[in-house]
């Protein structure tokens, strides 16, 4: 892939975030400043490569799990994947740090990332999970009809006991749509950070979302959040 397709890729996850509607040529020209030609011509590399698709009859172009695939790795091979705004992380580590005990200080975290994405946040404590933000999550256009949500409902009832036998070894781990062990239909994404507690060196806090969102942003608070919480213990 070439960098311009890189960006243009970047872009299109971008906007569609942002906007959760297809990401036209004409959209992305004044962007880059090329022609919408131009543009056209890239996308239909893009989707050759199985990054984009067309959903129905629209003009413009989505991400598949595969585009945010790449997406996902560059970010995490880049310097600033990590790096949070001043505010949220402030507010953040505020919560943490009033919080008192270890178990409130998980819960305040959890609750916090909840209000900072928007997402269902989760984090197990000992042999319990918390999760919270479950309106948040299905107030979003993905989750408007049952079956998505019957998908995350089940990934949701499994994720403690799957945590447990999958123990993902990454500072920040990231599973993408069907990535998912779990409900690979949900069209979701989980984002953890595993954290040294004072119940277990394998604590894990995180936030499951959406596959369209923010990943450099949601990312960062995760990530954040986990070191966090390790430094207030």
């Amino acid at each position: 892939m070439t960098e311009r397709q890189a960006q243009i890729l970047s872009a299109i996850i971008e906007q569609y975030a942002e906007v959760a509607a297809p990401v036209g040529s004409v959209t992305l020209a004044k962007l880059f400043n090329v022609s919408s030609a131009t543009v056209r011509a890239e996308m239909a590399r893009l989707e050759e490569a199985g990054m984009i698709a067309q959903p129905h009859t629209s003009a413009g172009r989505i991400p598949t799990d595969k585009g945010y695939r790449f997406y996902v790795n560059r970010l995490t091979n880049a310097e600033d994947a990590a790096q949070v705004s001043d505010q949220p992380m402030r507010a953040l580590s505020t919560r943490i740090n009033q919080a008192g005990r270890a178990d409130l200080a998980i819960r305040s975290a959890v609750d916090m990332l909840v209000d900072l994405t928007n997402n269902v946040g989760l984090a197990t404590i000992g042999d319990q999970l918390y999760l919270n933000g479950f309106s948040r999550l299905f107030t979003r256009p993905e989750f408007l009809q049952s079956g998505p949500v019957h998908e995350v409902a089940r990934l949701l009832d499994n994720i403690e006991p799957w945590l447990r036998e999958a123990a993902p070894n990454e500072p920040l781990n990231v599973y993408i749509g069907s990535e998912n062990p779990i409900g690979r239909s949900s069209g979701c994404s989980l984002i953890i950070s595993r954290f040294r507690s004072p119940f277990s060196d394998f604590s894990y806090i995180g936030v499951l979302g959406p596959t369209r969102q923010s990943y450099r942003e949601v990312m960062g608070l995760v990530s954040n959040a986990g070191t966090a919480l390790e430094e207030s213990f």
